[in-house]
């Protein structure tokens, strides 16, 4: 994107918001570690996030596709390229393309367990690496060099989030707050609006397996017995954590991505301006899931007919 010249605050906020995809389009591990806890089917969490994923990436793709309609110096234009050039280009994909189907489609078949398809993934990963034009050794050696650094960067960031997310518990906020919501006599969105708001501060300042652990115990039950689907709450919750990940004032991603860009010389307020606009598309979304809430069950559902059929 620097080649290309487009505007700092939506490259960097492009891939900040990008990156919090991962937990919602499977396989994630949000969806494992909330199957966990809540005694859901990990496979169902799996299918009820692939259409909400692919909801949310049209809406990043059209926040920036606008953002440079409005104003084309974000986004210059490219070379044009033939309709041959195009095809080829998806084609030459087609190794992803299949990984993906192996993974999600083994889970979907029972043929694999979430954890036999994280196997999968991987070792397809590396060996379409090994049959990439160009490899070698020397590109493995930096590519590992490159992965360690950027991981410890990551880790160091997630001891200083871990610390301040143990601080939290150790003042009962979450603890505190669900023992509120039980005492309101308001309406069932009401109550469902103050949780998702403690979603998202708590994304902002805790990692999210961390806050798993911390709340669900105390919330799940309450937002059971408000007559909300478990399977379609935990799709709401990780959405809501993917806007803790990229929101001010901590936003571990928008962190991630100034440590990587920090040689081009990005400030942190260009990287958390870039990303308003995606933040935007992930509360239209989360309306619109509220809204239509067989958008994210229709899949799971489809599960179970499968196995009436059989």
């Amino acid at each position: 994107m620097k080649k290309y010249d487009y505007d700092d605050s939506l490259a960097t906020g492009a891939v900040a918001a990008g990156g919090t995809l991962g937990i919602l389009i499977p396989p994630s591990i949000g969806f494992v570690v909330y199957g966990i806890i809540t005694e859901q089917s990990i496979g169902k969490m799996f299918m009820a996030g692939i259409i909400p994923g692919i909801i949310l990436t049209i809406g990043f793709a059209l926040a920036a596709y606008l953002q440079c309609v409005i104003n084309p110096n974000l986004g210059p234009k490219s070379e044009k390229f033939t309709a041959r050039q195009i095809a080829q280009s998806i084609f030459d994909i087609w190794p992803v393309g299949a990984l993906f189907a192996a993974v999600i489609g083994g889970i979907y078949s029972g043929i694999l367990t979430p954890t036999e398809a994280g196997g999968v993934g991987a070792s397809g990963a590396l060996l379409i690496a090994l049959f990439a034009k160009g490899f070698n050794r020397h590109k493995l050696f930096e590519a590992l060099l490159e992965a360690t650094m950027t991981s410890a960067m990551i880790f160091t960031i997630l001891i200083g989030v871990g610390l301040l997310g143990y601080f939290i518990t150790l003042t009962d906020l979450p603890l505190s707050f669900a023992n509120f919501l039980n005492t309101l006599d308001v309406s069932r969105y009401v109550i469902y609006a103050l949780i998702l708001l403690l979603y998202l501060i708590l994304g902002m300042v805790m990692n999210i397996i961390p806050m798993m652990l911390l709340t669900l115990p105390i919330l799940f039950p309450t937002v059971v017995g408000l007559g909300f689907d478990p399977i379609w709450f935990g799709v709401i919750m990780v959405i809501m954590m993917e806007m803790g990940q990229i929101t001010p004032p901590v936003g571990i991603n928008v962190f991630v991505i100034h440590g990587v860009a920090k040689k081009y010389n990005v400030a942190m307020s260009t990287i958390y301006r870039g990303i308003v606009p995606f933040v935007f598309v992930e509360i239209l979304v989360i309306i619109v899931l509220t809204i239509f809430p067989d958008i994210v069950l229709w899949l799971p559902n489809s599960m179970n007919t499968l196995a009436t059929l059989d």
